[in-house]
């Protein structure tokens, strides 16, 4: 059991990486991101079926959910910028040190 739910979580990392890296707007940055942090809240559940590292199970899994959570809010207000800023929310329309990329 706890094998299958690791499996699962190693698998649900490698597509949320590989949407990462080939995302071409913010909307697909942001879905791929917040499937790299579920599954790395799927990887910390084998820990509560051990009940001395419930309470450290317990503190990963909080430390994970405003992580998530706190990313989520840049990622929304950059899109929000972004959107108001260029009419679009293309990453090729980010700029860095004020040229275009």
């Amino acid at each position: 059991m706890i094998a299958e739910v690791l499996a699962t979580s190693v698998i649900l990392l490698v597509i949320g990486y590989s949407i990462a890296v080939s995302a071409r707007d913010l909307i697909r940055l942001i879905i791929a991101l917040e499937l790299m942090f579920s599954a790395v809240l799927l990887s910390i559940l084998p820990l509560f079926s051990v009940k001395s590292l419930s309470l450290e199970a317990s503190g990963l899994a909080v430390i994970t959910i405003f992580t998530s959570s706190s990313e989520l809010l840049v990622l929304i207000s950059a899109i929000i910028l972004l959107d108001k800023r260029f009419r679009s929310i293309s990453i090729e329309k980010i700029s860095a040190g004020g040229d275009e990329v």
